[in-house]
């Protein structure tokens, strides 16, 4: 069920828990509490519905236990939170049609989110510890991972970025991400909200890019070697367009409210 698993806990154990990351405000001991974090809430939502008495899901206050374990009690946790995870999500796919609504995050989603959202949060993360190596490359540029990308997690992707951009009354932010043979992902923001969604190559891009560089900006993220996207957008649209993609920006989400 999750197949990313093994190369996640590859690059994890190739570096001491205090190393910094592309994700600039966590160390890979905290990419390591956000992953336990998440096989745990992610199970947690997803039995609670098999038993018949959902839940809501919870904020990153359930990482703060996992912040208190040494690191030899925090790979034990993750480890065990992922194998009750897969346990969860085989139940899940037995027992439940794959249509079947589950709320998570003030929205409802599918049963195989569950599984599909924590392979992609192995593949991001991962990319966090290591870069472009080839392995995150091939992973990134998977269809299902925009799909999810798009789909399951797209609006709130960019519901930050949208109001960090402090929108008037009449601007709207609209872009085109293209990666050649594929539908374009258009997305937009104005002062009702986000949009993000799969359209035909029409017209000029934004930005152009592989598929794995795509996601990365999707998410927030940047390849190392910039040329691996291109623009004919002009500085003032890219720009705009780059700031509504900031992603999940740890640095804001955790902060006290």
């Amino acid at each position: 069920m999750l197949p990313e698993w093994e190369a996640f806990v590859r690059a994890m154990q190739a570096r001491r828990p205090d190393s910094g990351a592309w994700c600039e405000a966590w160390t890979a001991r905290d990419i390591l509490i956000h992953q336990a974090g998440n096989a745990e809430e992610l199970a947690r939502v997803l039995a609670a519905r098999l038993a018949g008495n959902p839940v809501g899901t919870r904020g990153f206050e359930r990482e703060d236990p996992y912040r208190r374990l040494s690191d030899a009690e925090l790979w034990a946790a993750f480890a065990a939170r992922c194998e009750e995870l897969t346990e969860v999500t085989q139940t899940a796919a037995t027992d439940l049609p794959a249509d079947t609504e589950v709320e998570w995050t003030g929205r409802t989603v599918k049963v195989p989110f569950f599984a599909e959202h924590m392979r992609e949060e192995l593949i991001l993360h991962r990319w966090d510890l290591t870069g472009d190596d080839s392995t995150a490359r091939e992973a990134l540029s998977h269809s299902w991972m925009t799909e999810h990308s798009v789909r399951e997690v797209g609006k709130p992707l960019l519901r930050l970025g949208a109001s960090l951009l402090g929108l008037g009354p009449d601007e709207r932010i609209e872009g085109r991400l293209r990666s050649p043979g594929t539908d374009d992902i258009v997305v937009a923001a104005d002062r009702s909200g986000v949009h993000i969604g799969f359209d035909a190559p029409t017209g000029p891009a934004t930005i152009e890019s592989d598929p794995a560089t795509r996601n990365l900006l999707l998410w927030g993220r940047r390849p190392a070697d910039p040329s691996r996207w291109h623009s004919e957008a002009g500085p003032e649209e890219l720009n705009r367009v780059r700031n509504l993609l900031v992603g999940y920006r740890p640095e804001v989400l955790v902060s006290p409210k």
